[in-house]
C-alpha cells in the first residue's frame, strides 16, 4: 500500500484500549452520508484520542481505493489500495484490518472509527474484523439517519450501479434493500437532526426497528453508545432468517406494521401471481415462509423499494432428523419452538409488513388467497411437491 503519513501530533492524548487490550473500533455506515459523515465528526470530537478510516470506493474505476486516516484536526495518511477481484469492497476487506492494527500497535489511539462508505453494509465489515483482527474488537455498529430520508430510500428501488453507488462491477444490489440493511443490523440509529422530518417519519423508523437505541447525533449519548460493546454473533442471529427478531404489530401517526402469522403452506404458483401487489403493499415487508412444492424448506422473504428478493434459508429444524438439532444454535431452537406446531413443527408463514397508510385487510386477504385450499391441503406432501414451480427461477434452481 502506498500512501503519506504525518506523525501524531502532541495534542494526541494517551489511547486508553479496551480492558483486554484490544482496540475498539466502531463502525458508523449508511446511505445518508451528510448525516455519517457529522455522526464521524462529533465522535472524533468528543471521545479524545480518536481516529476514523475512511475508504472512498468512488476511485474505484481508476482501479483503487482511497484511505484517509484523520483525527479531529487533521488527516493524519492517506494511501490507496490496489482493487481486488474488481470489487471495491474486497480492496477495503483486505486493507482495513492492517490500517486497525497499525493503530492499535501504536498505542495512542483510543477508539478508531470507521466511516463505511455509502453502500458498504455494516454486517461484513463487523465480521470481518472480529475474524481478522487480533488487537481488535467491535465495539459498537452505527448508522446515521436522517429521518425526513427514510422513506425515500426506502422507496426507492433504482439499482446503485445507476446512482455510482455499486461496490463491484456484479453488485446488482437497489438503494432500497440496501438502506434496508443497513438501517436493521445496526443496534444503534445515530439521529440527525432534522427539520423536515415529522411524526410520521419518526413512527415509521421506531416500527421498523423497534430494538435500536436511537441517540441524537447532537446529543451527550453518542460517545457512549460508540464504546457500548457488540455481540457479532449475536447480530447474525438477529438478522437469520429462521430467527430473526421481527417487528410486532402496531399503529402510530398513520404508520402501520401487519404481522401474518399461519400454519399453512402456500400454493406456489398463486402466490407468485400475486407477488407484485404484495410487494409493493408496503415499504418494507421480511419474514419466512413455507411453500408446499418444497416443504422442508424456509425461505426468507425481503422486499423493499417494490423489489423483493427470496433466498433459501435451509431446512426447517421440523425437517432434521433430532441428532442433527445438537448443532443447531440455541437462538434458532428457541425460535423454532416459540412457532412450534404439534403436526408440522416450525414450518409455518410469518411474514410482516411496515409501511405509511397500509392496508391490512387488503394484504391479508392476498395472503389468505395464496393459501393452499382444504382439499389441496389435505392432499398430503407427496401431492404438495407436484405443484407448479413457480418459484424455481427466483431461487436460481
Amino acid at each position: 500500500m502506498d500512501g503519506t503519513q504525518r506523525p501524531h501530533g502532541p495534542h494526541r492524548p494517551d489511547g486508553r484500549h479496551a480492558p483486554d487490550g484490544r482496540l475498539p473500533v466502531a463502525l458508523v455506515g449508511g446511505l445518508h452520508s451528510d448525516a455519517r459523515r457529522e455522526a464521524v465528526r462529533m465522535l472524533l470530537a468528543t471521545v479524545p484520542g480518536s481516529v476514523a478510516l475512511h475508504h472512498d470506493l468512488s476511485t474505484a474505476a481508476r482501479g483503487t481505493v482511497l484511505r484517509t486516516v484523520r483525527d479531529v484536526d487533521d488527516v493524519l495518511s492517506t494511501g490507496e489500495a490496489p482493487l481486488v477481484n474488481d470489487c471495491a469492497c474486497c480492496a477495503l476487506r483486505e486493507d482495513l484490518v492492517p490500517e486497525l492494527e497499525r493503530l492499535a500497535d501504536d498505542g495512542l489511539t483510543r477508539l478508531a472509527i470507521v466511516e463505511l462508505w455509502d453502500s458498504v453494509e455494516p454486517k461484513a465489515m463487523a465480521e470481518v474484523i472480529a475474524a481478522h483482527g487480533r488487537r481488535l474488537v467491535v465495539s459498537s455498529v452505527l448508522t446515521a439517519i436522517d429521518p425526513a430520508l427514510l422513506l425515500p430510500y426506502l422507496g426507492n428501488g433504482d439499482d446503485l450501479a445507476d446512482a455510482g453507488l455499486a461496490a463491484a462491477a456484479a453488485d446488482r444490489r437497489t438503494i432500497a434493500d440496501t438502506w434496508a440493511r443497513q438501517l436493521e443490523y445496526a443496534p444503534v440509529l445515530a439521529i440527525a437532526d432534522s427539520p423536515l422530518a415529522d411524526d410520521e417519519d419518526r413512527a415509521l423508523l421506531a416500527q421498523l426497528h423497534p430494538t435500536a437505541r436511537q441517540v441524537a447525533i447532537a446529543g451527550g449519548e453518542l460517545a457512549e453508545a460508540a464504546l457500548a460493546g457488540f455481540d457479532v454473533e449475536a447480530a447474525a442471529a438477529r438478522q437469520h432468517p429462521a430467527c430473526a427478531l421481527l417487528p410486532q404489530d402496531a399503529d402510530e401517526c398513520g404508520v402501520g406494521t401487519y404481522v401474518w402469522h399461519r400454519h399453512r403452506p402456500f400454493h406456489p404458483e398463486r402466490l407468485h401471481q400475486a407477488l407484485e401487489d404484495l410487494c409493493c403493499a408496503a415499504a418494507r415487508s421480511r419474514g419466512r415462509f413455507w411453500l408446499a412444492d418444497r416443504p422442508d424448506t424456509l425461505l426468507a422473504w425481503d422486499a423493499a423499494g417494490g423489489a423483493l428478493c427470496v433466498e433459501s434459508a435451509g431446512p426447517w429444524l421440523a425437517a432434521l432428523p433430532d441428532a442433527a438439532w445438537e448443532s443447531v444454535p440455541p437462538v434458532r431452537r428457541a425460535a423454532a419452538a416459540i412457532d412450534w406446531h404439534p403436526e408440522h413443527g416450525d414450518c409455518c408463514q410469518h411474514l410482516v409488513f411496515t409501511s405509511p397508510g397500509l392496508d391490512r385487510e387488503e394484504i391479508g386477504r392476498l395472503l389468505e388467497s395464496c393459501l393452499l385450499t382444504d382439499s389441496e391441503y389435505t392432499a398430503g406432501r407427496e401431492a404438495w411437491k407436484l405443484l407448479p414451480r413457480a418459484f424455481d427461477y427466483l431461487l436460481e434452481v
